[in-house]
């Protein structure tokens, strides 16, 4: 499946996971909750939401604050996918246990190319639960998800 244009760096990834589990719990994601989820300053969180409203990945309202574009929906499930079937992966294969599975996929998941991705997948038969048993976005539902959210 398709990544964004331009690849992503792996802060402005991170932001994009952190606003959709904020908008997952709730309203829009605020500069402080989002701040407060990466351990940064408020102010460089304001930075990087400018630059990803100029890439059309979030909206930002003053006062109300961010919200993932479908674009930036998509790119955060298919984050999300990737550290889950890494974890799994790790898991499985592997022999990770604990805590150390969460560190080492977030690191691979920034590394990691979409086609070992699905070959991850592909080798473990397509789970559709990650070793914590949270959800494992399906290839095709980040294009789904944000297509219906287009569609409103």
């Amino acid at each position: 499946m398709p990544r964004a244009a331009a690849p992503l760096t792996r802060q402005a990834e991170d932001y994009l996971k952190a606003i959709h589990v904020l908008e997952r719990e709730g309203a829009a994601a605020g500069t402080n909750d989002i701040a407060a989820r990466l351990g940064i300053a408020a102010a460089s969180a304001s930075g990087m939401l400018r630059r990803l409203a100029r890439l059309g990945l979030v909206t930002v309202e003053r006062y109300k604050g961010a919200r993932l574009t479908p674009a930036g929906k998509r790119e955060a499930l298919l984050l999300i996918r990737r550290h889950r079937v890494i974890e799994t992966y790790l898991v499985r294969r592997l022999g990770f246990v604990g805590d150390e599975v969460h560190e080492e996929a977030e690191r691979l998941e920034h590394a990691a190319s979409d086609a070992l991705i699905e070959r991850m997948a592909d080798a473990l038969g397509h789970p559709t639960r990650d070793p914590h048993g949270a959800p494992i976005p399906a290839a095709r539902a980040a294009t789904r998800a944000a297509t219906r959210k287009g569609a409103r």
